[in-house]
């Protein structure tokens, strides 16, 4: 069985459209159809169907899901260990959002390595569409992110909650209008919404970017406010750098780790989740 013919199901199951799956996977649609037909014909069983609302899984198309998923991971990891450097037993992925690594996987990697140091580690930094699917397709074992999707054979649990506040470089008062030198950080749909319902006549921002720490960068270096977690710009405070502003509402943005229900090394998932949580966990107290 071809395993792009699998990949290319899994991605129609989960983006509900061939249009899209054919676009995430840069094919053509007539050539996602094609693996579809190839496979529906193999099993002697229809697999999708296409109705008004996009693409559904038949029933039979239901019951290949879980094993086509674990064609793939046991494929991923297959490869991945063959190519194993001398000394290791075997393989472990780990993916994370940038803006999650110095806060958790700076300090989880030499934990991980103190208690399995004969596992090598994959790391991936990446956002979270992208390491769903890399999780999907069994390339980590491991994801921790923002914005997780609910898809079959993964387990989502919520990890830490990061608390978003208002700063500035000068002292200022809290605003309802539009700030020239507000710089908004995409946080996620989430934050957006909220974002919009606290502050409606701040009108689109003058600039905006999809990464905190570069968020970050442009007001320390030019002056300016914006939403940032505490924890990153409590030092800034400490030094006056930056401000709170008063009354400012504040948001909460969640981060979750995403792994495998039924994992190829549950032992081995368990030690790494658990040295996640016990990072989280001192984040919490500090």
């Amino acid at each position: 069985m071809n395993l792009d013919h699998v990949r290319t199901f899994l991605e129609i199951a989960d983006a509900g459209n061939f249009h899209r799956a054919a676009d995430n996977l840069n094919i053509t649609q007539s050539t996602a159809s094609a693996r579809i037909k190839v496979l529906e014909e193999r099993l002697d069983r229809p697999l999708l169907t296409r109705g008004r609302n996009g693409v559904e899984l038949t029933a039979a198309g239901r019951q290949f899901h879980r094993y086509a998923l674990n064609l793939v991971q046991t494929w991923e990891h297959a490869r991945q260990e063959v190519a194993l450097p001398r000394g290791f037993r075997t393989l472990f992925g780990l993916g994370a959002q940038v803006s999650l690594w110095e806060r958790l996987i700076v300090r989880w990697t030499p934990w991980m390595r103190e208690k399995a140091p004969d596992v090598a580690l994959r790391l991936e930094a990446d956002y979270s569409y992208s390491l769903m699917r890399q999780l999907s397709d069994g390339l980590i074992d491991v994801g921790v992110m923002y914005l997780p999707r609910s898809m079959p054979g993964l387990v989502t649990e919520k990890l830490l909650e990061e608390k978003l506040v208002l700063v500035s470089t000068t002292k200022r008062k809290l605003f309802s209008e539009y700030q020239p030198d507000h710089v908004f950080v995409d946080w996620g749909y989430d934050f957006r919404d909220a974002y919009n319902e606290a502050y409606p006549d701040a009108g689109s921002p003058a600039v905006s970017v999809g990464l905190g720490p570069l968020g970050l960068q442009l007001i320390l270096e030019n002056g300016g406010s914006g939403y940032f977690p505490l924890r990153a710009v409590r030092p800034h405070l400490a030094e006056k750098r930056l401000f709170r502003v008063p009354r400012a509402p504040t948001f909460r943005r969640p981060a979750y780790m995403v792994y495998p229900s039924s994992p190829i090394d549950t032992d081995l998932q368990a030690q790494a989740l658990e040295g996640l949580r016990h990072i989280a966990a001192q984040e919490r107290e500090s």
